[in-house]
Formats: structure tokens, sequence, C-alpha cells
């Protein structure tokens, strides 16, 4: 099936404009990280206990906020469990001293008793992340990108040339960084489930880069007598069915996960709007034009210009 037919859009064109589309992103996501909301870690990396209280009514966050700091407990957040109609709130305590499943269960229990009369309420469950094991998730998150980076910039050197898995890397920090700026904009906790969706996105838009590429090296044999530029443009405009048609129902699957998903599921969903739109887009704008940068870097250093096919694929 293509939705597009003889369509022949010179992207490279545009390369400017992309650029700056993607500068404006990525520095506004830097500059939040640095000073702003800084990278919004949920429990799972700074450690804390939380709290999920089941009340008869719907409760109202402000008035819970009030009660926690009349308390005592200061800086607490409040997460609503489930869809509108559940009166589920998952009450997250900082890290202290003295954390401990028991201590928080207490703490919130005294503090409903002291301040809250809308309802009732009952408290379900408790539990604990000291400081330690967050830093070890912390860490092992960081190794887990860190070597599904290399992992493909191996298999994309070993099958194509170093260039396509240095663009193609480039490209995949370049939609990681976007994604994780964009949960510093909106101050969303990052949490093992947006971890997880962030390596999913990874492996995403890697796909939707080599595809790209590997019609780059066809037409690397079948267009001997045309520039890189024209190549590039060329396998681009050929794969925009496929992307869009891919991309483009796998984006509305993830649009109805974050808008009906319920709040468990709203960071997970939430990175994967966000990390295939910016895969779909960085798979054209940022890896394909490196391509041609890098031809045009060799050209100006007098060295060869061309590009080879690399390694032909195996059934």
């Amino acid at each position: 099936m293509e939705l597009f037919r003889d369509i022949n859009i010179d992207w490279l064109s545009k390369k400017w404009f992309f650029l700056g589309f993607s500068l404006i992103f990525s520095v506004a996501g830097v500059l939040s990280m640095l000073f702003w909301h800084h990278v919004p870690v949920g429990i799972d990396f700074k450690g804390g206990t939380q709290v999920r209280v089941a009340f008869d009514q719907q409760p109202n966050e402000d008035a819970l906020r009030r009660v926690m700091d009349q308390a005592g407990v200061h800086d607490a957040s409040f997460q609503r469990l489930g869809g509108g109609n559940d009166n589920e709130e998952l009450i997250t305590l900082p890290q202290s001293s003295d954390s401990h499943a028991d201590t928080g269960r207490a703490q919130v229990l005294s503090a409903l008793q002291a301040n809250y009369h809308d309802s009732g309420y009952r408290i379900q469950d408790a539990y604990t992340v000291g400081p330690t094991a967050g830093k070890q998730l912390t860490r092992q998150a960081g190794w887990a990108v860190l070597w599904s980076l290399l992992g493909m910039l191996a298999y994309l050197w070993f099958r194509f040339e170093l260039i396509y898995g240095v663009a193609a890397v480039i490209a995949v920090f370049h939609d990681t960084l976007i994604t994780i700026g964009f949960f510093s904009l909106t101050n969303q906790e990052i949490t093992l489930t947006v971890i997880a969706a962030i390596l999913t996105l990874v492996g995403y838009s890697m796909n939707d880069t080599i595809v790209v590429f590997d019609r780059v090296r066809e037409n690397l044999q079948l267009m001997r007598r045309a520039t890189l530029s024209e190549i590039v443009n060329k396998s681009i405009n050929q794969t925009l069915s496929r992307t869009v048609i891919a991309s483009g129902l796998t984006f509305l699957t993830v649009l109805a996960l974050y808008l009906f998903g319920g709040e468990v599921l709203h960071g997970f969903s939430f990175a994967l709007v966000i990390g295939i739109l910016i895969g779909t887009y960085s798979s054209i704008a940022v890896a394909a034009p490196m391509l041609v940068a890098y031809q045009d870097y060799r050209a100006r250093k007098g060295k060869s210009t061309q590009l080879t096919a690399g390694r032909k694929a195996t059934a």
C-alpha cells in the first residue's frame, strides 16, 4: 500500500529548518534540566515511601496537600490511580533518615485522622525504596541505554559503514534528549516504566532509520551517476509511505493509551507519544542528512566522497 506516488520532495534543502527545530527543543530541554525543573525522577530512583489510600469519595488533592503540610510532612506528591471515577490516591513521601513503610503509613494515617474529614478512607498498602536501591536503578538504567546504543552502532558498522552507525546513534540520542527534555519541561516524573518506554523508542527510531539507510544502500548501486544528496532525497521519498503508515498507526495506538490508559500508564505513554513523533522526524531530518554532511566534509578534505553500499543483507 502506498500513500504517496512519484513524490519528489527535496528534504535536504530544508536541513536548516530541521536544524533550527531540533535546536529549539534540545536547548529548551537542556536548560530545563540544568536550571528549572532538573530531571524529575520518581521514587524508583530518588527513594522514598509510597502509601496507597482508598477514599469513600473522590479526594481533593489540594486538601490532601494541606493536610500533609499541617502534619509536618512537606513535599509530598499525589497521584490518582485508575480512571476518573476511582477514589484511590498514591501519596509519595520524600526520602528521609527514618524512611520505612510502617513509618510512612503511620505518618499518612496520623495526618488524615487529624485534619481530613471530607470522607472515609483506608490505607491499602505502603512500601519504601531506599536511596541505595535508587542509585543502583539509576546506574542500571543509564547502562541499559548506553549498551543498547553501542550495540546498534556495532551492528550498523558491520552491516553498512561506520558513518551509518554514527548517524543513527546521534539521531537516537537526539530523540532521547528531546523526550527527557519534555519530561523536564512538563515536570513529569521519570520512573522505571518511562525508562522502558525510552528503550522502546530507541529501538523504534533505529528501525525507522535503518529502513531509510537500507534504501540509500540500494540506490547507491542503482544510481551510480547521481549525487548522494539526490540518492538520499529519493530514498526518503520512496520510504515515505511506509514511514507514515507504520508510524501513524503506532502513534494512534500510543495516543489512545495516553488519553485513556489512566494515570499509572501516563508517563509510559507520554514518552512513547513524544518519542514516536521525534523518532520519525529524526530519521528524515537528522540521520539521513548526516550522510550528506559526512560526504561534504570528506570532499573538503580532498578525500573520496562516495559512500559504499556496505554489506548486502542476507535472506
